[in-house]
């Protein structure tokens, strides 16, 4: 809690104090009072600055950054070791997002494509830092610290209002285990809830079992919560806050995206909208509901898909 706590005060603040809005066309769509969290409205267009800027924030002087990414942590590495001069190098899979892989070079990370998903990229980039230590070696969910700057998202969000719920997506773990850490300390009667692409439910099925148990594939245009292999200590953390998880199909990831279009005037990527899908699909708690939109970095042919 108090590593949360100090993260607002590292963190670049052009990452924190995102919009959190009630918009009564997108909640009398839903069926009840839904607030969002706007997460894409900085630099990088998703939360994970938050988490990967307080990471590096804590790297020793020399130090160089490698880790895979989808293509929203990379970017945000990127920006955090562009701003405290530190080299970060990012491996994705051959069949990354092309828009976020020229973005991550945009903003001065070093890409390296292989491997046919994002955990063969991952296993490549754990291989550098085994081979060269100068290289640390960062991964989305594993790392306490990028937790707990998402973490923040969670001091937002009770600094602002009471809540009955807060629905999270899930990918590699970090936002929903900062998050849910902070709500239990604060608000425990806070229901968390994670939400997987029914594509894509390793993370979903580690937390119901505890077993880290990697399925052979996964299906979803959701590239961001695309999760093949847990990460354990993502795993044992969310089996600690997390109270629900449920899983949507790509087709309501879509009907969301088209929802967050026409109600909020925002473009969002699969991920991003997750929340929205899960409060249109399941029956979560009632009471006052909120999501983040994590994400916008969408590639052209979704948006057209979503449209």
């Amino acid at each position: 809690m108090s590593r949360i706590e100090r993260a607002v005060d590292v963190i670049d603040p052009v990452f924190l104090r995102s919009p959190l809005v009630s918009d009564d066309q997108l909640s009398a769509a839903l069926g009840r009072e839904v607030l969002v969290k706007v997460e894409t409205v900085n630099p990088i267009r998703s939360f994970k600055g938050r988490g990967a800027d307080y990471f590096v924030s804590g790297l020793a002087a020399g130090q160089r950054v490698v880790c895979a990414s989808a293509g929203n942590f990379g970017q945000a590495m990127a920006y955090a070791g562009r701003r405290r001069s530190v080299q970060v190098r990012v491996y994705t899979a051959l069949s990354a997002n092309p828009a976020k892989v020229a973005r991550m070079q945009t903003l001065g990370a070093e890409i390296v494509q292989v491997g046919a998903d994002f955990d063969v990229a991952k296993d490549a980039a754990r291989e550098l830092s085994r081979q060269d230590p100068s290289w640390v070696f960062v991964e989305d969910g594993h790392e306490p610290a990028v937790a707990e700057g998402a973490g923040t998202i969670g001091l937002e969000l009770l600094a602002a209002t009471d809540l009955d719920a807060v629905v999270l997506p899930v990918g590699n773990g970090a936002l929903i285990t900062g998050v849910g850490r902070l709500l239990k300390e604060r608000s425990p009667s806070t229901k968390v809830v994670g939400v997987c692409a029914r594509g894509a439910v390793a993370m979903l099925e580690a937390w119901r079992t505890g077993r880290v148990e990697p399925t052979t594939s996964v299906d979803t245009i959701a590239d961001g919560i695309a999760v093949r292999v847990p990460v354990p200590n993502a795993v044992r953390w969310m089996r600690e806050v997390v109270d629900e998880v449920v899983a949507v199909p790509d087709s309501a990831l879509v009907d969301a995206m088209r929802l967050a279009a026409d109600t909020l005037g925002l473009v969002l990527e699969p991920s991003g909208a997750a929340g929205l899908a899960a409060i249109a699909e399941h029956d979560l708690p009632a009471g006052r509901i909120a999501t983040v939109l994590t994400g916008s970095n969408v590639s052209p042919g979704l948006v057209r898909l979503a449209a």
